[in-house]
């Protein structure tokens, strides 16, 4: 339906348009009935609205929204650059080492690995900057692709609750390996994180109610993953159980917050998560300081576990 034109012209005695007043008009809105002319005058369902009108019905219509409250999106945004700045990060180790295979022979690498002895010391940087290391090609490509089949659960918390998710998950991995492993271990890897999306996928699929098959091949994934984990020994089964536990509950609060207290159930999880994870180092801080540990990750006693 085009706009009719206005016939009247420049005849006298016609109302002004309301938001250009040099121009008489016969025509009006049909919601707030205001004089308006056919510029300012859009085509709807019935009869013509004013520009104003019809923005203001934009501003007040209700988006759709997934089951964690947030808005639907056509493509995640957090994912890609998650993984952009993993390779970015793994590129830089290269070119410091010198070495595509041996990218942890730098002194860089090693100040930004998930060090117990050093945490305890106060570099509190290194839980979150391991979560950015990879220890070869291999490690990468393995963690970046698993972090890019999870992409949908971006979608389905949206951007904000995915990134609280996936860098709680990474804190409870680390603090899994530093309250209940060696003293002179050393790890680095995504896969803490990456865990804690796995643990997210359950508990999604199950809100979703989604078939059994579903259900069953998200399982299965899983503890093949854990089978992996228990079968090497240079992998933190520490660390992926830990982003597995804080994953799987800090989803559990996204998806089953009741939607008339949505936020406030959200947060008090996040809050909740975050006072347990930087209580359990606290502890674990205060018996690292009165033990003999060692201070030369290089040296024989000590040995590097990956993420």
């Amino acid at each position: 339906m085009s706009i009719p034109p206005d016939q009247t012209g420049t005849q006298a005695g016609l109302p002004a348009c309301v938001r250009h007043p040099d121009r008489p008009t016969g025509l009006s809105c049909t919601r707030c009935e205001r004089p308006a002319c056919p510029q300012c005058l859009v085509d709807a369902s019935v009869g013509f609205q004013c520009v104003d009108c019809v923005n203001a019905a934009n501003r007040t219509v209700r988006r759709a929204t997934t089951v964690a409250g947030a808005e639907l999106a056509d493509k995640p945004v957090l994912v890609p650059t998650l993984i952009v700045v993993n390779v970015a990060v793994f590129l830089l180790t290269v070119a410091l080492a010198e070495d595509v295979f041996g990218n942890d022979r730098s002194a860089f690498f090693h100040a930004l690995t998930s060090y117990t002895p050093s945490i305890a010391e106060g570099q509190w940087w290194r839980p979150f900057s391991s979560g950015f290391l990879h220890y070869g090609p291999i490690h990468l490509v393995v963690n970046m692709i698993a972090l890019w089949f999870l992409r949908d659960l971006e979608l389905l918390l949206g951007r904000v609750r995915f990134a609280l998710v996936y860098f709680l998950a990474m804190l409870g991995g680390d603090a899994a390996s530093y309250v209940f492993g060696s003293l002179g271990a050393e790890g680095a890897g995504a896969s803490g994180a990456i865990y804690g999306l796995l643990g997210g996928l359950v508990i999604a699929v199950i809100r979703l109610k989604r078939d059994r098959h579903t259900l069953m091949t998200v399982l299965g994934v899983l503890a093949l993953n854990l089978a992996i984990s228990v079968s090497i020994p240079q992998i933190s089964l520490l660390a992926h159980l830990g982003g597995l536990v804080v994953g799987a509950a800090v989803t559990f609060g996204m998806l089953y917050a009741p939607p008339a207290r949505r936020t406030q159930w959200q947060v008090g999880t996040v809050v909740l998560v975050t006072i347990a994870l930087v209580g359990l180092f606290a502890l674990r801080t205060s018996q690292v300081t009165d033990e003999v540990f060692c201070t030369d990750p290089t040296a024989l006693e000590c040995f590097i576990t990956t993420r």
